[in-house]
């Protein structure tokens, strides 16, 4: 089968075509191509997406990106499908995706598939091309950590089309604490990766942030109370230089870590999962996924993530969605569902 899918849930325009095969017992995903159009230079000024802009920006590129396919030499009209997101994410940026895909699929008389953005991320890891040869059994049942800027997320998979939520965060998600915080240490936007930066140069141990519901029974988040931690730090012991920058944002990034890694792997130890997956844009975080797969290691459970290019908001994720989802029968309004969950 043969998806063309479209991804504009926030500040990213993408589409992608991609090949899938095997079925729900052994599904297979061969990106044939994934291009992504990046808002960041727009949104960077005002130190977040602005969701006008980026339906802007979505109805400007989305054009731009299916003439530069068809350039390459892919062919609409040999598609099996088109999928595209409807969920959650900007209304204003979900509908120029939707709309355009409705157009299409109208145009060239194709079925169309709406697809759960988070659903997306879970079965990005299967975009990797080593995931062909996995045995579904030896991966479930499994927890997956969901890490974005919207969401933070741990579910309990017990298939790739069975899976219930065990935890999530009370407040900010950790990616909107790494945005945040970002702010607070005269960061550029994105603040993910510019924390990260920071943090390689500074010292994780020089600030004793609070690990917030850490040591609690229950797998949720809180990542406000942080982040305020962080403020008043801030107010109390101003950045002079950027080696009081760096130790700030490291010590920042080691405690949000610290409660993701604990939390992930005491819920996998505690359903006796064989496979920990990380998805989502904070897993493109080094540290994370290092920290992450080395506490699976010592616990005896795989460990799987998507490749960095799939980790963010992309539309082969979608494609991938958009199959598992025909197999189940599984069939969303294709309508912009801005609070959609999984």
């Amino acid at each position: 089968m043969i998806i063309w899918s479209i991804e504009t849930s926030c500040d990213e325009t993408a589409i992608a075509v991609v090949k899938a095969s095997g079925g729900l017992s052994k599904p297979k995903f061969e990106v044939l191509t994934s291009v992504v159009s990046s808002q960041i230079a727009v949104h960077r000024p005002f130190g977040g997406v602005v969701p006008n802009l980026a339906k802007r920006e979505h109805l400007k590129n989305l054009p731009i990106l299916l003439q530069k396919l068809a350039k390459e030499g892919f062919d609409i009209k040999k598609a099996d499908t088109l999928a595209v997101t409807v969920g959650p994410g900007l209304e204003p940026a979900l509908w120029t995706g939707v709309n355009f895909a409705k157009e299409l699929a109208k145009k060239y008389k194709k079925p169309l598939t709406g697809v759960n953005h988070l659903e997306g991320h879970i079965y990005s890891f299967l975009l990797s091309k080593s995931a062909g040869r996995l045995e579904l059994k030896d991966i479930f049942p499994a927890v997956a950590l969901l890490v974005s800027g919207g969401h933070t997320l741990i579910l309990k998979m017990d298939s790739l089309t069975k899976w219930k939520k065990m935890g999530e965060t009370r407040d900010d998600a950790v990616g909107e604490a790494y945005d945040k915080v970002a702010r607070l240490l005269d960061l550029p936007y994105p603040g993910g990766p510019e924390i990260e930066k920071a943090s390689s140069l500074g010292n994780g141990e020089a600030v004793s942030f609070p690990r917030p519901m850490i040591d609690q029974k229950n797998y949720d988040f809180s990542f406000s109370g942080l982040k305020t931690a962080v403020l008043y730090y801030l107010r109390d012991h101003p950045v002079k230089t950027e080696k009081d920058r760096a130790d700030a944002a490291a010590s920042f990034e080691e405690a949000a870590v610290e409660v993701l890694v604990k939390k992930t792997i005491r819920a996998a130890m505690d359903v006796k999962a064989k496979a920990v997956i990380i998805s989502g844009g904070v897993a493109a975080n080094k540290r994370l996924r290092e920290e992450l797969k080395s506490a699976a290691k010592k616990n005896k459970i795989k460990f799987f993530a998507p490749e960095m290019k799939f980790n963010t908001d992309n539309a082969a994720m979608v494609a991938a969605a958009a199959y598992l989802a025909n197999l189940r029968g599984r069939r969303r309004r294709i309508t912009a569902q801005a609070n959609l969950t999984v």
